[in-house]
């Protein structure tokens, strides 16, 4: 049964509207505005019949109350109102009312008004409901969909991290890397255009773990090398990134369309060891031309490698990796991020603390560090 709200300041008048629609309906009683709105806001009625002219606060002022709360803002209101002139009813339209019935009443009409609002009202209310739960189904699906892209890309990260001599946490560290490094850049002139959006730096985020999916297709004994590589061994290894971005792109063919989610996984595998300078692989890439999540997947995969162990190398202190990194501005690194990056040195040392490989770290050896200094490039933290 709907609920309808008489509001009157004549008892005569609330009899009158009680006994016309009490058959049907719940009749809910105010003799003002002011107890009127605090009626509505409590049991959310499905129509309000007000008077206009009333003691304490009147019609219009109490429907201008009505609707500016949200809670009774849907809530239909008509006038019920021994004003007759033109411009009152203007003014009720203008406020808001649905309807406007003038005194002495005719049941007929009253009758007819009220059910017509009430039968919009259910209807009103089933598309309001309808459309929640259609809002709701499309969160929940959209919440499943970013679970199966999270999954596939782990999926697929893990594939490769059984195959290597990292670890897990190296997964970690490097996506927290470049977030971080992506937030710090987000306002800044040159980046803003690409990183002042969150969605665009949580899909780094999610992306950043498929930057070395192409080593599932390196040797063994390669891969697991615990010395320096020959150049052939080397120019295999370096092949790593195409076979990364044609296990991806070969994934979107089987489906038979283009996945989104995936664009910077493809950029960052393909393009995360070309160089500022031009002279990384497998492009040859120079400065700009380098997309931004490889450069910024550069910058946090060299970071790990020096602050982690390796087979090929023991950890590099944080300090002596930062100088190493800077000697890489405008070589390895852009000029630009590598700056962002000293600034927040720290942040990168927390994560890599909160994340670190406790069960393959060894202590630090002052000979290793100098040694790993001193390496050929074909000899860096490429792996």
């Amino acid at each position: 049964m709907q609920k309808v709200l008489i509001v009157d300041d004549v008892q005569e008048n609330i009899v009158v509207l009680a006994e016309l629609l009490a058959d049907k309906h719940e009749i809910l009683i105010a003799n003002n505005g002011e107890i009127a709105i605090e009626i509505a806001k409590k049991e959310r009625p499905d129509l309000i019949l007000m008077d206009v002219l009333m003691p304490v606060m009147d019609g219009y002022e109490a429907c201008s109350f009505l609707k500016a709360d949200p809670g009774t803002h849907d809530i239909p209101l008509i006038f019920v109102t021994s004003q007759t002139d033109l411009e009152d009813e203007m003014k009720s339209f203008a406020l808001g009312a649905v309807d406007y019935i003038t005194k002495p009443i005719s049941p007929p009409v009253v009758l007819a008004r009220v059910q017509t609002h009430l039968q919009l009202k259910r209807v009103s209310d089933y598309l309001k409901d309808k459309n929640e739960f259609l809002e709701a189904e499309v969160q929940r699906r959209l919440q499943e969909i970013a679970a199966v892209q999270e999954v596939t890309i782990l999926a697929m990260a893990s594939l490769a991290e059984t195959r290597d001599n990292e670890t897990g946490n190296h997964i970690r560290r490097t996506q927290f890397y470049i977030k971080t490094l992506a937030e710090k850049l987000r306002h800044h002139h040159k980046f803003s255009y690409f990183l002042d959006d969150e969605k665009t730096i949580n899909l780094l985020f999610k992306s950043a773990p498929l930057h070395d999916i192409g080593k599932v297709g390196i040797p063994d004994n390669i891969l697991l090398k615990p010395g320096p590589l020959t150049e052939i061994e080397f120019e295999i290894m370096k092949t790593h990134c195409r076979l990364g971005v044609n296990a991806i792109l070969s994934a979107e063919r089987r489906l038979g369309v283009q996945l989104p989610f995936l664009k910077f996984a493809k950029e960052i595998a393909y393009t995360h060891h070309e160089k500022w300078d031009g002279t990384g692989y497998p492009q040859g890439l120079p400065g700009e031309d380098i997309p931004i999540s490889g450069r910024l997947m550069a910058l946090a995969d060299v970071y790990d490698a020096l602050t982690s162990h390796r087979v090929y190398k023991e950890i590099i202190p944080h300090e002596e990796a930062l100088e190493i990194m800077m000697s890489g501005k405008n070589t390895h690194f852009d000029p630009t991020m590598i700056d962002a990056f000293i600034e927040i040195a720290d942040e990168f040392k927390i994560i890599a603390a909160k994340y670190r490989d406790f069960d393959t770290e060894k202590p630090e050896s002052a000979e290793a560090d100098k040694l790993f200094v001193n390496m050929p490039a074909k000899d860096l933290p490429v792996k």
